[in-house]
């Protein structure tokens, strides 16, 4: 004897909070629940019968685990866009009938807001990774923009930075519109016509500027006329601009055109500063590193203003002063002896091969990465040591630990700095005979020392002994020596390292550097199925924008 159920399947199905909709061969819909339609924004279920549905006719997709910033699963997602209201998504799964295979049972949920919430999250951590990646600047802002794109399906995405002088915009990224190079010199046309341009209001008022359905009025406005070929190939509506702040002045805006139907509202909002904050930072970056680097330029051109100064120009003048007193010799018309002769012609010699000996060494200090850098650390050092040995006559002792070579090439070159710019105050202030120089690895650390039998460092043009202070610093280090240890700390400290210095007029000087190694994660093995390792993340390094255009 069969009990009759308590609730009938029409009550079921009225009350599912999910939407149910059976479908023809032809994927139009045949029956619907209240649910349903509530979510297809339809008034009644009989509003959308005999309708396109936006569901494909697939039985479930293979299930398949998502990875950490993917958004997959078994269900299957679809896109539907109403006379009236906002664009939706839905996830769903599809079953034929058994009973009648020609109909299809559909199940769906409203997954807008949570799978949008999910791709920002996954946008985000993607753009951090870009930001930590090697490449130009403009490559990525690109990927900046695409990540905003992908994330919540807006029609387009630019991002635009000031220059230097804050007065000029430049297109530096985008994603979702067709490059085109006269895209800045049209809008600029724009401008002058009388068009509103709401990415100025937004860097002037420091703000996000929201302006619905945009297009349209753009569309109508004769002053955008340059412009409406090329936003008319962009299926959009409206527009936000957002500035790029850092440091708390603007470099600049995001702009994003949204599709027909997207919903502007305070998460959206929320998830394009978040961005601009991300682009905002890659910016001010490689603006810090362009200024690190001009800096650096100038003060190598400083110290080579300096070294001529000191050591060529004057030899160059000695040689000088030797040739003006031959020739007044000579105009005498006496005999010369040949004694007198040969000195001049000795210290004309020496002059000049010391000379020579001064500009090979500043070009040996000048190229040391494009030669013996390539083999390593150590056969770097060992190279500078044999030629400033030959050309000097100091007697250097090297002592290497193991491991040296193995320091990262970055590391590498700024520790080779340290050493030359250590041997190079020596060589010009010491007056020493011997130098000991050691370089090791030791307890995932990298140190050196170079000791020499010289007098001590300068206080004031002298080279005498200096009190150090609580970082090692000699507190009377000043003028050109001063500048030398200056660049040496700044070397150290930008690997987290330190430097101490001690120096007395009897014992001579030390330079101690100790810079902690990066801790690094083992790469694994290719696995069974050809899965690779994780690289290590390098800095970002800013090139030459090449001419990009968008919107």
């Amino acid at each position: 004897m069969s009990a009759s159920p308590l609730v009938g399947w029409d009550d079921i199905v009225a009350a599912e909070p999910d939407g149910l909709a059976v479908l023809d061969c032809v994927g139009r819909f045949v029956q619907l629940n209240p649910a349903a339609a509530a979510l297809l924004q339809a008034d009644t279920e009989a509003d959308l019968l005999g309708e396109p549905s936006p569901f494909t006719l697939v039985e479930g997709a293979a299930e398949c685990r998502a990875g950490l910033l993917e958004v997959r699963s078994d269900e299957q997602v679809a896109h539907w866009e109403p006379a009236r209201g906002h664009r939706r998504e839905f996830a769903y799964r599809a079953r034929s009938l058994p009973a009648d295979p020609k109909f299809t049972v559909v199940s769906f949920r409203d997954v807008t807001d949570e799978w949008h919430r999910q791709r920002r999250i996954a946008a985000i951590a993607r753009t951090s990774i870009a930001l930590a990646s090697e490449g130009s600047l403009g490559s990525t802002l690109d990927a900046v923009a695409q990540q905003i794109v992908q994330a919540d399906g807006l029609a387009g995405v630019q991002i635009l930075t000031l220059d230097s002088t804050g007065r000029e915009l430049r297109l530096m990224g985008s994603a979702g519109l067709r490059h085109w190079d006269g895209f800045l010199d049209r809008l600029l046309e724009c401008r002058d016509r009388g068009a509103r341009l709401s990415m100025l209001d937004a860097l002037k008022e420091r703000k996000p500027i929201v302006v619905p359905h945009r297009w349209a009025q753009i569309r109508e406005d004769p002053a955008w006329e340059p412009l409406h070929g090329y936003l008319g190939e962009l299926n959009w509506d409206s527009f936000v601009s957002v500035p790029l702040m850092a440091r708390g002045r603007p470099e600049g805006v995001l702009n994003a055109y949204f599709a027909p139907g997207q919903e502007i509202g305070s998460r959206t909002l929320e998830f394009l500063a978040a961005m601009a904050e991300h682009a905002a930072l890659a910016v001010d970056y490689a603006t810090l590193l362009q200024r690190e680097r001009e800096g650096a330029r100038r003060n190598e051109r400083q110290r080579l203003a300096r070294d001529l100064h000191d050591s060529i120009v004057q030899q160059v003048f000695s040689i000088g002063m030797q040739a003006n007193a031959a020739g007044v010799l000579g105009a005498r018309g006496e005999a010369v002896s040949a004694e007198a002769v040969r000195g001049f012609a000795d210290e004309v010699g020496t002059l000049s091969r010391t000379v020579l000996a001064d500009l090979r060494a500043m070009v040996h200090e000048l190229r040391p990465a494009s030669s013996s850098l390539r083999l390593g650390l150590e056969d770097a050092v060992t190279t500078l040591v044999k030629s400033t040995e030959n050309r000097t006559g100091l007697s250097i002792r090297l002592e290497f630990g193991q491991q040296v070579d193995t320091v990262e090439p970055e590391l590498a070159e700024d520790m080779y700095r340290i050493v030359a710019e250590a041997i190079h105050n020596v060589v010009k202030h010491a007056e020493a005979t011997t130098v000991t120089i050691r370089l090791a690895v030791h307890d995932h650390t990298l140190t050196a020392a170079i000791r020499d039998d010289g007098r001590g460092i300068a206080e004031s043009g002298g080279r005498r002994a200096a009190p150090e202070n609580e970082d090692g610093a000699a507190t009377g280090a000043t003028g050109h020596h001063g500048y030398g240890l200056t660049t040496m700390r700044e070397r150290t400290e930008r690997w987290g390292g330190t430097m101490r210095i001690r120096s007395d007029e009897r014992s001579g000087t030390t330079v101690r550097v100790v810079i902690p190694l990066p801790v690094r994660v083992p790469e694994s093995p290719l696995d069974s199925e050809g899965a690779r390792s994780i690289p290590s993340a390098v800095s970002l390094r800013e090139a030459e924008n090449p001419a990009r255009s968008g919107s």
